[in-house]
C-alpha cells in the first residue's frame, strides 16, 4: 500500500454506551443499526482497536470499517479520532449513526453535516475533528414525555413495546440509508429515506 493512502474507504460508526445495562436503551440506536449493518454484512463488530469495536468489511468494492466506540457517549469523539487518524480517513468519509430526541421514534433523517444538537456523543466528535463537516443517519427516539423530565433519565431509559414496534423499520431503514450514502451519496439517502 502506498503511504498515505487511506486504508479505508468508510468508517461507519453507531453511537452507544458499552455495557449490558444500556444494551436496548434510546442511547443505544446507532450500536444497533451498527449491529444490524453487520449481520447483512456476515461480520461481527467485535475487534477492540483505538477504544472502538471495529471491523473491516467490503461492500460494493468499498473497504468499510464499522465502528462502536467503547468509551461511554460523551467521549466518542476519542475513539472516532483516533481511528480516523490511523487509518488516514477524512470528516467528509465518516458516517455517523445516532438517536435523536426531536424525531418521532421509528423516523429516520440522512444529513450532510450540523450541529451537534445537543447530542453529546455528536459534540465530542465535533471538538475531537474538529469540523463538524461529517454525515450523519439520525434515527428518532421520541421526545422526553414531560419537560421537567430528566434528559439523561430519557435517552437512558428502554423503549416500551409499542415503541420497540414502531422502531424495528427505522432499524433497517437506518441501515440501507447508510449504505446508500457509501455508494449514491447523501442526497440521494437523504431523498430516499428521509422521513420515513
Amino acid at each position: 500500500m502506498l503511504f498515505g493512502k487511506p486504508a479505508c474507504d468508510w468508517m461507519i460508526v453507531g453511537l452507544g454506551n458499552p455495557g449490558k445495562e444500556y444494551e436496548r436503551t434510546r442511547h443505544n440506536t446507532g450500536f444497533r443499526v451498527a449491529d444490524r449493518l453487520a449481520a447483512q454484512l456476515h461480520v461481527k463488530i467485535d475487534r477492540l482497536k483505538c477504544k472502538a469495536l471495529t471491523r473491516f468489511v467490503d461492500y460494493e468494492g468499498l473497504r468499510v470499517l464499522l465502528v462502536e466506540p467503547q468509551t461511554y457517549m460523551n467521549a466518542s469523539g476519542a475513539a472516532v479520532s483516533a481511528l480516523a487518524t490511523y487509518y488516514k480517513v477524512k470528516p467528509e468519509r465518516i458516517l455517523v449513526i445516532f438517536d435523536d430526541i426531536s424525531l418521532p421514534v421509528g423516523r429516520v433523517r440522512v444529513r450532510r453535516d450540523g450541529s451537534a444538537g445537543g447530542h453529546n456523543g455528536i459534540k465530542s466528535i465535533i471538538q475531537s475533528l474538529g469540523t463538524d463537516q461529517f454525515p450523519r443517519v439520525k434515527v428518532g427516539v421520541g421526545a422526553k414525555p414531560h419537560p421537567d423530565y430528566d434528559l439523561a433519565d430519557w435517552v437512558l431509559s428502554k423503549f416500551s413495546a409499542q415503541e420497540e414496534k414502531a422502531l424495528e423499520p427505522a432499524l433497517e431503514h437506518a441501515a440501507a440509508a447508510a449504505l446508500t450514502v457509501l455508494t449514491d451519496g447523501v442526497d440521494k439517502a437523504a431523498s430516499a429515506y428521509n422521513g420515513k
